[in-house]
C-alpha cells in the first residue's frame, strides 16, 4: 500500500481532500463508533451478547477465569451506575435501593423455590412409584388409586380390601410379566422420543457440568419432564435400577430451569454452578431423607468447587426440600423414605469380625460390578444403540421372569430393604423371615437374591431408561448382610455358652440380623460409589442411632480400603472415563515428574496481530476445529500478545458485517492499530477495475482488539505437569498457553493432560484386552441367531400373520432421537478414540436446541 504525501496531511489534517475521501471507506464499526476505546455500557452489552451465544454451544467447556473476569466487569458497571443513588432522597433512591436488595436476595429466593419444587416432585414420585409397583400384584377394592399400604392401613398382614389379581398363581405370574414389560416399554419409548438425556443416572454428567462442561439440553425442561414421568415407570417395571441417582438429575434440572428465570443466573455460569451444587444436595436429601448427608454428598462426590457460601446454600436448599417432603408425608408414617428404621439395641465388640467381613464384601462387590458393567456398557454402545427400546423391554421381561418366584426379588427394592432392615421383635414379619424353622430356607433365598440382583444390576444399569444404581446396590448389600446376620444368629443359638458370645445377656436377643442388613447396604453403596463420610451420615440419618455410627464407619472404611485396591473412583468416575468427558478429578494425586513441554501441543494455529484479511480469517474458522487462537505479533517472532476465542471472533465478524458493509479484503487488526494507518489511507490508490469493485468497496480495516484477552493464563515450559493440572482443577481455564521469554511455545488443554495421564496408567497397568472385542462379536452373533430363530418360529406358528424383526431397528423401536452420549468413546491412548474437551467443535448428529 502506498503512503499518503506528507504535504497533503499538512494542508488539512482534519479533513482529507475529496479524492482521498472517495477512496477511503468507513472505518470499522467496532473501532470508530466510540472513537477508540469502548464505553462501559457498550463493553457490557458486548459481553452479555457473547455470553448468551456461549450458552448454546454444545460439548464445550466454560472458561472459569474468563467468566470471573466478566462478572467483575458487571459488578464494576453496576457500581458506576449506582454511584450516588443511595444519597438521593427521592423515589428514585428508594427504587434503586429495592432493586439492589432484590438483586442481593435473588440467591435465597431461587434456592427456596428450587427446594420447594424438588420436595413436591419427590413426594409425588414416591406416591406414584409405590402405586405402580403394587398394581403389578393386585388392586384395592375400596379405591383403585390406593397402593397396598394405604389400602390396608394399620394392618401389617394384609386385609380383605386388597385383592390379588387372581387366585390362580400362573395368571398372577403372567400379569406381573405383562405389567413389567408395558412399564419398561412406555418409559423407554418416551425417553427416546422426547428426551434421550433423561436415560441413565446423570450423576457423572452433572459432575462434568458443574466442573464447566456444557451439555445442551441435559438440564432442560424436556429432560426434567420426561425424567419425572418415566422414573416411576422404570422403577415399577422391576428393572434393577434405582431412583436416587435420577433424583439428583431431576433436582439439578429443576434448579437449572428455575434459575434461568432470573437474570443473574441466566448470564453467569459461576452463579449457576452454586445453584446446581445446592440442587444436587437437595436431590440426595429427598432420596434418602438425609439433608446433611445430601450436603456432604455434594461436597464429596459432585462438586469440584465448593466454597463456604455454596455449602450454606446447599444446606438451605436441602432443608427446604426435606421440609416440603415431610409436610407432604407421602407414606403417612412420618418417614421421608420407606426404608427408614430405628434400632433400640446396641451391638457387641465380637461382632466387629462380621462387620469387617461385610466391609470386604462391599469392596469386592463394587469392583466386580464396575468391571463387568463397563463391559456391558461397551457392548451396549457397540451393538445395541439402535435397539434401545427393545433392549429395555426385554430386560424388564427377563427380570420379571427371574424375579417373581423369589420373595425378595418380587417386591420393590425399597420395600425389600424396609423388610430386611427391621428387627424381628414388634410383630412385623414377612413370609416367615424371623421364624427359626425357616432360617436356612431364608438364608438360601437371600443368597440367591444377592447373586441374581448383582447380575441384573450389571446388565440393567445403563439401559435407556431413567436408571440409578444406589438403591439396587443397597438392596444387594442388604440381602447379603441379612443372610450374614441370620447365620451369626444361628451360630449364637447353636453355641450360646461359648466364650466368643460371653458379652451376650441371657434374656435379651443378642444378634439383630436387621443391623447386618443395614451395614451391608452401607457397604455396597460405598463400594459402588467410593464415598465414605456421606454414606456414614446418610445411614445415621436413616436410623437415628448414634450407637451404630462406629460400626458403619468400620464397614465403610474396610470397603474403601478394599475397593481402592482394584482402582480409584466409583461408578460415576468410571462412566466419565467411558464417555470421554473432560474431567480432572481433584481427589486424585499424580506424580509424573515431567515438565509441561512434554505434554503441550507445539503446532499451534495462531493469528498475527495484523496482515490477515477478513476473508482469510473466515477461511481459518471454516477449516479449523479449534475453539480459540493465540494472537502473536507476527509469524516469525511469535511474541505472544493475547488470546481470542472462536465465539468472540465469530461474533465480531458477524457484528461487523451486520452494522456495515465490509470488504472481504479488509485488513484485520488484533491489536490497537496506529490511528494514521486507519484514518488516512493513501491518496495514490491503485486503479479499481469493474471486476474488483466488490472486493474494493466497503471497509478497508477491521479492529478486533477489544475482543482479545490481552492477559491469558500462561506458564513456563519447564513448569511441572502436576502444577498445570492443579491450575486446571482450581482455576478452571479452557486453555493454558506456554510461553518462553515472551514467545509462544505451545498450549496445553485438559485433553492433553488426560491423554498423558491415561498413557502413563496404561503403561503401568495394561487393561485393554484384545480378545474382548472378539468375545463381544461372538455374543452378538449368538444373539442374532437366537433372534432369527425366534422370528422364524413365530412366523411358522402364526401362519405368516405375525412377523418379527422386519428390519430390526425400524419402526417405533428405532424412531425418535438418538442419545448424543452414544457417539462418545472411552478415554484410551489409541488413535481410535478421542476426548471431548471443549477446544474443538463436536457434531453428534443430534440437535436438541429446541428442547432446552
Amino acid at each position: 500500500m502506498t503512503t499518503r504525501s506528507p504535504s497533503n496531511f499538512a494542508q488539512n489534517p482534519r479533513r482529507p481532500p475529496l479524492p482521498e475521501r472517495a477512496i477511503s471507506r468507513r472505518l470499522s464499526v467496532l473501532s470508530t463508533r466510540t472513537n477508540g476505546a469502548p464505553t462501559g455500557s457498550t463493553e457490557r452489552e458486548l459481553t452479555e451478547e457473547i455470553a448468551e451465544i456461549k450458552r448454546y454451544e454444545d460439548f464445550t467447556t466454560i472458561d472459569w477465569v474468563q467468566d470471573a473476569a466478566q462478572e467483575q466487569l458487571r459488578r464494576r458497571a453496576r457500581r458506576k451506575q449506582n454511584a450516588g443513588v443511595f444519597e438521593s432522597k427521592g423515589s428514585l433512591g428508594w427504587r434503586r435501593r429495592l432493586e439492589e436488595t432484590y438483586d442481593a436476595g435473588q440467591a435465597w429466593i431461587v434456592v427456596t423455590l428450587v427446594g420447594a419444587a424438588i420436595g413436591l416432585n419427590a413426594g409425588f414420585l414416591n406416591i406414584i412409584t409405590e402405586w405402580l409397583s403394587d398394581i403389578k400384584l393386585g388392586y384395592c377394592t375400596t379405591a383403585f388409586y390406593l397402593n397396598e399400604n394405604f389400602c390396608c392401613w394399620g394392618d401389617e398382614k394384609g386385609c380383605p380390601e386388597w385383592h390379588r389379581w387372581s387366585s390362580f398363581w400362573p395368571l398372577n405370574y403372567l400379569l406381573y410379566f405383562l405389567f413389567s414389560t408395558i412399564f419398561a416399554l412406555t418409559s423407554a419409548s418416551l425417553v427416546k422420543a422426547f428426551a434421550p438425556y433423561a436415560a441413565g443416572s446423570g450423576i457423572s454428567e452433572i459432575k462434568c457440568i458443574i466442573a464447566g462442561f456444557v451439555m445442551k439440553g441435559f438440564l432442560g425442561f424436556w429432560t426434567l419432564l420426561i425424567k419425572s414421568i418415566c422414573l416411576p415407570l422404570a422403577i415399577a417395571s422391576g428393572l434393577s435400577v434405582g431412583k436416587e441417582g435420577p433424583s439428583v438429575h431431576y433436582a439439578v434440572c429443576t434448579g437449572n430451569v428455575i434459575s434461568r428465570l432470573f437474570g443473574k443466573y441466566k448470564r453467569n455460569a459461576s452463579k449457576t454452578r452454586e445453584i446446581l451444587s445446592a440442587c444436587a444436595a437437595a436431590g440426595v436429601a429427598v432420596a434418602f431423607g438425609s439433608p446433611i448427608g445430601g450436603v456432604l454428598f455434594s461436597l464429596e462426590e459432585m462438586s469440584s468447587y465448593f466454597p463456604l457460601k455454596t455449602m450454606w446454600r446447599s444446606y438451605f436448599c436441602a432443608l427446604v426440600a426435606t421440609a416440603v417432603l415431610a409436610a407432604m408425608n407421602p407414606f403417612w408414617t412420618g418417614q421421608l423414605v420407606m426404608f427408614e428404621v430405628r434400632y433400640d439395641r446396641s451391638w457387641h465388640f465380637f461382632e466387629v469380625i462380621f462387620f469387617i467381613f461385610i466391609g470386604i464384601f462391599g469392596g469386592l462387590y463394587g469392583a466386580f460390578v464396575m468391571k463387568w458393567n463397563l463391559r456391558a456398557q461397551a457392548f451396549r454402545k457397540r451393538y445395541l444403540t439402535k435397539y434401545a427400546i427393545l433392549e429395555a423391554t426385554l430386560l424388564a421381561a427377563g427380570t420379571a421372569i427371574l424375579c417373581f418366584p423369589n420373595m425378595f426379588l418380587r417386591i420393590d427394592m425399597t420395600e425389600s430393604m424396609e423388610i430386611l432392615f427391621l428387627e424381628c421383635e414388634g410383630g412385623r414379619d414377612y413370609a416367615g423371615l424371623c421364624e427359626a424353622k425357616n432360617r436356612w430356607r431364608m438364608a438360601i433365598s437371600l443368597a440367591f437374591a444377592t447373586m441374581m440382583r448383582t447380575f441384573l444390576v450389571i446388565i440393567s444399569y445403563g439401559c435407556k431408561v431413567p436408571a440409578g444404581i444406589f438403591v439396587p446396590s443397597m438392596a444387594v448389600g442388604a440381602s447379603f448382610g441379612r443372610m450374614v446376620g441370620i447365620l451369626v444368629q444361628a451360630l449364637h443359638e447353636a453355641f450360646p455358652r461359648a466364650r466368643f458370645f460371653a458379652a451376650c445377656q441371657p434374656d435379651v436377643p443378642c444378634i439383630t440380623p436387621g443391623t447386618y442388613a443395614f451395614l451391608g447396604a452401607a457397604a455396597a453403596l460405598s463400594g459402588i460409589m467410593h464415598i465414605t463420610v456421606s454414606v456414614v451420615v446418610i445411614m445415621f440419618e436413616l436410623t437415628g442411632a448414634l450407637t451404630y455410627i462406629l460400626p458403619t464407619m468400620i464397614v465403610v472404611g474396610v470397603t474403601k480400603a478394599v475397593g481402592d485396591r482394584f482402582g480409584k473412583g466409583g461408578i460415576a468416575d468410571r462412566m466419565i472415563w467411558f464417555n470421554g468427558f473432560p474431567f480432572l478429578d481433584n481427589k486424585e494425586e499424580h506424580t509424573f515428574g515431567v515438565p509441561v513441554s512434554q505434554v503441550m501441543t507445539s503446532e499451534v494455529t495462531s493469528l498475527p496481530s495484523s496482515g490477515l484479511t477478513l476473508k482469510g480469517v473466515e477461511q481459518l474458522l471454516a477449516q479449523s476445529k479449534y475453539q480459540g487462537f493465540p494472537v502473536v505479533e507476527d509469524g516469525s517472532s511469535n511474541i505472544l500478545l493475547g488470546y481470542i476465542g472462536r465465539t468472540e471472533l465469530r461474533y465480531a465478524i458477524d457484528r461487523t458485517r451486520k452494522e456495515g458493509f465490509v470488504s472481504s479484503n479488509a485488513k484485520c487488526f488484533f491489536t490497537q492499530p496506529p490511528s494514521t494507518a486507519l484514518q488516512t489511507p493513501s491518496v495514490a490508490a491503485p486503479p479499481v477495475t469493474f471486476d474488483a469493485i466488490e472486493d474494493a468497496s466497503g471497509q478497508q480495516s477491521v479492529d478486533f482488539s477489544r475482543f482479545i484477552d490481552p492477559t491469558p493464563l500462561s506458564v513456563h515450559p519447564r513448569l511441572p505437569l502436576e502444577t498445570v493440572m492443579e491450575l486446571f482443577k482450581k482455576m478452571g481455564p479452557r486453555v493454558i498457553l506456554v510461553e518462553y521469554r515472551g514467545r509462544l511455545a505451545g498450549l496445553v488443554t485438559v485433553k492433553d493432560c488426560l491423554k498423558y495421564q491415561f498413557k502413563v496408567e496404561a503403561q503401568e497397568n495394561p487393561t485393554h484386552d484384545p480378545a474382548l472385542d472378539l468375545r463381544q462379536e461372538k455374543l452378538w452373533g449368538l444373539m442374532n441367531r437366537g433372534a432369527d430363530w425366534l422370528a422364524d418360529k413365530v412366523v411358522s406358528v402364526s401362519g405368516g400373520r405375525i412377523k418379527l424383526g422386519g428390519g430390526r431397528g425400524s419402526g417405533f423401536v428405532g424412531s425418535g432421537m438418538d442419545d448424543p452420549r452414544d457417539q462418545l468413546s472411552p478415554i484410551l491412548t489409541s488413535s481410535r478414540h478421542d476426548i471431548l474437551e471443549g477446544t474443538e467443535d463436536v457434531d453428534t448428529g443430534v440437535e436438541l436446541r429446541a428442547r432446552r
